[in-house]
């Protein structure tokens, strides 16, 4: 089971992680990001990667 994970203290509600994986990230009132998908499928897993990768703070990883 893949999950991802955000590290709140380091999120500051960029919100790219919720458009580039809209299935598995989505963004709380305050803004910031906020895991929706309790266990990643293999497309959500591949795209939690790249939001991942992508995140300026790098607050996001993706587990086994």
């Amino acid at each position: 089971m893949s999950k991802a994970v955000i590290d709140t203290s380091k999120c500051v509600g960029h919100g790219q992680c919720a458009m580039m994986a809209p299935d598995v990230f989505d963004l709380d009132a305050g803004g910031y990001a906020q895991t929706i998908a309790p266990e990643l499928t293999g497309d959500q897993r591949r795209d939690a990667e790249t939001a991942a990768m992508a995140c300026p703070e790098q607050a996001i990883r993706v587990e086994d």
